[in-house]
């Protein structure tokens, strides 16, 4: 099989990987892809919102499967211009993609089809979305920004002056640009976070591992939020019975509901949800593998990926059993930028690179980095690199990832070092 693999951040880097050992697999292009990318297959200089090269290109080397790595493709239709072009494409078109386009949209379809979400109220004016902080709102309080945000556009907001000034960030001083032009104003719930993954063709629901996700910058859950700071797979946090849960209250009404909506949806639907006292409910959808989530999953799938993802965009998910997981827990620790999520620099080298062997129990995921001269590594995003261990205990693989992040080096790197721990503390206090 001939196969597009559309993105360059660690999310690619791990899905190259993965789908690099498939013994389906002919040739792996990636577009545009990173230095991470291009030990699995061939990078292609077409960037991911280049829609009509995308196709073209899909079109001249006869690719048998596109698979969309990113959000924004998704959202501007890329799935939908490649089906018509008769080529094959793992996510969802663009009106199912809307989950995760507009928070908006997507309450909107919760509460319409009772899937437990938190309760929440829309607002594109300031003055009144300033008026119901001031006389209908219980703090702490969530404001997000209803569009495409990479990550970053929530906000956690003790007080009403705190509220007032996120408020104001997003609808007046245009900080997240157009994403923000709607806002959300969120119920705050408590409780650990976890994120559900499951394949779907829009009739058959393939539930994956659950992971957890570390969206703060800082430790112990602080500071302004990210696209991750880490991951662990599993979640020790997510019993069976929760699991359960997941999938009967919130992924199998969610795909049937989207069907209903005449937005039937192909690919991987990730649910970004709170374990509260009254059982699972979700903050938010979005359409395709989470980064870093998707680090952790691979590292751990054992099956051959390239089934899997073709049958979901293809229809017969129903044909194919579950995949095999390792036993194994897998950490990945995200290494950043100086000064991310906000101001950062770029194009400092990276050290250390050289002396790790990496294997099918680590991997240094590559998230935002470039060539510089020759072989060069250079810094080129405010996350840097993804470093992913499987371990014989979640402390093990903790252990490892540190122990690895620990040689790499580059100017204003940064890291949080308590990825995974509360999940050793669960598993602690269930022994």
């Amino acid at each position: 099989m001939n196969i597009l693999l559309v993105g360059a951040g660690g999310r690619e880097h791990a899905l190259a990987w993965k789908i690099s050992h498939s013994p389906l697999l002919s040739k792996l292009w990636i577009a545009p892809g990173n230095p991470g990318t291009a030990q699995y297959g061939e990078n292609v200089a077409i960037a991911t919102d280049d829609k009509k090269a995308l196709v073209a290109f899909s079109v001249e080397q006869k690719i048998d499967l596109v698979v969309v790595g990113p959000e924004a493709p998704l959202v501007a239709g890329i799935s939908d211009d490649l089906h018509a072009a008769g080529i094959s494409c793992f996510g969802p078109g663009a009106k199912a993609a809307e989950l995760e386009a507009s928070k908006a949209f997507c309450k909107e379809v919760m509460v319409r089809h009772r899937i437990p979400t938190a309760a929440y109220r829309v607002f594109s004016d300031l003055n009144s979305a300033i008026s119901y902080l001031g006389l209908g709102c219980d703090f702490p309080v969530v404001i997000k920004a209803s569009g495409l945000a990479a990550g970053k556009g929530v906000y956690i907001c003790g007080s009403f002056e705190e509220a007032r000034q996120a408020a104001k960030s997003l609808l007046d001083e245009g900080v997240h640009g157009a994403a923000g032009r709607t806002i959300i104003l969120e119920e705050f719930l408590d409780g650990p976070e976890a994120s559900a993954f499951a394949l779907t063709d829009g009739r058959t629901i393939l539930p994956l591992e659950c992971c957890q996700d570390h969206k703060q910058r800082f430790e112990g859950g602080k500071g302004p939020n990210t696209g991750g700071m880490g991951a662990i797979c599993p979640n020790p946090q997510v019993s069976e019975r929760t699991l359960d849960a997941i999938e009967r209250q919130i992924l199998v009404p969610t795909v049937h509901g989207m069907n209903h909506e005449g937005r039937r949806f192909h690919g991987v639907l990730f649910a970004g949800i709170k374990l509260t006292t009254v059982g699972p409910k979700i903050l938010e959808y979005n359409v395709r593998f989470g980064d870093p989530e998707c680090q952790v999953l691979m590292m751990r799938m054992k099956s051959d990926i390239l089934p899997y993802l073709l049958a979901t965009a293809n229809g017969s998910l129903e044909d194919l059993d579950a995949p095999e997981w390792d036993s194994r827990p897998a950490v990945t620790i995200v290494l950043v930028s100086g000064g991310y999520p906000g101001d950062y620099r770029c194009g400092f080298p990276i050290t250390g690179l050289d002396t790790i062997e990496c294997d099918d129990e680590l991997q240094v995921f590559h998230a935002g980095t470039c060539f510089g001269d020759g072989d060069e590594i250079l810094t080129d995003g405010g996350r840097v690199l993804a470093i992913t261990a499987k371990g014989e205990t979640l402390s093990a693989a903790r252990a490892r990832a540190y122990e690895v992040a620990e040689q790499i080096n580059f100017e204003g790197k940064g890291w949080r070092t308590d990825i995974g721990l509360a999940g050793v503390e669960a598993m602690e206090r269930v022994r």
